[in-house]
């Protein structure tokens, strides 16, 4: 068996499929490429069985066959190597034999027949969404999904599709974030979770270009121009959040989102490490924001400029919280809604983008005395 392919392109190809293969695995199949040509087209997939990337190439090739190459050696040779042609032949030995025109190099491949079967998504209900959109929407929710495993829902991001529009959802517990898209609405209501590596490697993969999606109940396909992802979505079932968000927060808080920014990053410096938590002390068009290290007896305040509407109150958060949710709004102003020291606070842009709604939840922390 022969081919020859560009050591280039096949450099670009391998890069995309490459993030599939798993650093440390108890399966050493894992940790290979399988290469699978069929009447001149060649289609390099790798999986470590929760994702699994493949793309496909025409090349010149005199028969049909499958190998299972070493991932990341071959990657490593081919991206050494200058812009040349590279040969691929097999002795039938088990060797793989790599020639370009200044050298030979040899390594071991394995048969196909140990390699998991990569999983095939029905392609029967088609959604298509921009590549910006669907990458603004997961990097507007993705930081607020869970670390802890003790809730494997929450570890993912929730894709929500109802009438008011396709929403997706992020939560840990402590902080909330609910994006809609409402360009794409659906008299369907479904629910689909994607854990945090799958998004992790599809925000690498997506550009400008349309995003095809596909679902089932096990599994969720992206294809995005010659590359197909598919992940195994989590089988958990999302919380309601819905029920969480408080409905009656009437004290009406407006801030410049760069200014309390700035404010936060320096309240971060001062925070005692295990509790990391600001003060925010308000009272009619007055916000001062407080931290205090009682370990190293450091403290700091500001005064950040601001409108604000209903009773006093001292409040605490998480600063690294409030910098996250900070950080991920685009609105020069923002709009805090806060009913208590010990309710949610509702943080919100003065105004959203055409078509989208952006809503962050986040909750109190308790202030100490």
């Amino acid at each position: 068996m022969e081919f020859e392919i560009n050591s280039k392109i096949l450099e670009k190809l391998l890069s995309k499929i490459i993030p599939a293969i798993p650093l440390r695995t108890p399966m050493p199949i894992l940790e290979n490429f399988l290469f699978d040509i069929k009447d001149g087209l060649l289609t390099v997939s790798a999986t470590d069985l929760e994702i699994a990337l493949r793309t496909s190439i025409n090349i010149a090739a005199n028969h049909n066959i499958k190998l299972v190459i070493p991932a990341r050696l071959l990657y490593d040779i081919v991206k050494s190597l200058e812009d040349t042609q590279i040969n691929f032949s097999t002795d039938g030995n088990g060797k793989l034999n790599i020639t370009t025109d200044k050298g030979f190099y040899n390594l071991s491949y394995l048969s196909a027949g140990d390699f998991p079967e990569i999983p095939v998504v029905s392609k029967e209900k088609e959604i298509v969404i921009g590549g910006n959109e669907i990458r603004k929407a997961f990097d507007k929710t993705a930081f607020a999904m869970s670390k802890e495993d003790m809730r494997p829902a929450m570890t993912g991001t929730l894709m929500e599709f109802d009438d008011d529009g396709l929403k997706f959802v992020a939560t840990d517990g402590h902080r909330l974030v609910k994006y809609v898209n409402k360009s794409f609405k659906s008299e369907l209501h479904e629910q689909y979770i994607l854990p945090e590596r799958a998004i992790a490697v599809l925000m690498k993969l997506i550009g400008e270009s349309d995003v095809k999606i596909y679902l089932s109940k096990i599994y969720a396909s992206f294809i995005i121009n010659d590359i197909e992802f598919i992940t195994r979505l989590i089988s958990e079932k999302y919380p309601s959040y819905n029920s969480v968000i408080p409905l009656e927060n009437e004290n009406i808080l407006i801030v410049n989102r760069t200014e309390l920014l700035s404010a936060i990053k320096r309240m971060m410096l001062f925070s005692t490490s295990n509790s990391k938590q600001v003060k925010f002390s308000i009272a009619e068009n007055s916000l001062e924001v407080s931290a205090e290290d009682i370990d190293h007896g450091s403290n700091a305040k500001e005064n950040v400029q601001c409108e604000y509407k209903g009773d006093p109150m001292d409040i605490g958060f998480n600063t690294a919280y409030v910098n996250d949710i900070l950080s991920h709004m685009d609105d020069d102003k923002l709009i805090f809604k806060l009913h208590s020291p010990t309710k949610a606070s509702i943080i919100e842009p003065t105004k959203n983008e055409e078509n989208e709604d952006i809503m962050m939840l986040l909750m109190p922390v308790r202030i100490n005395n």
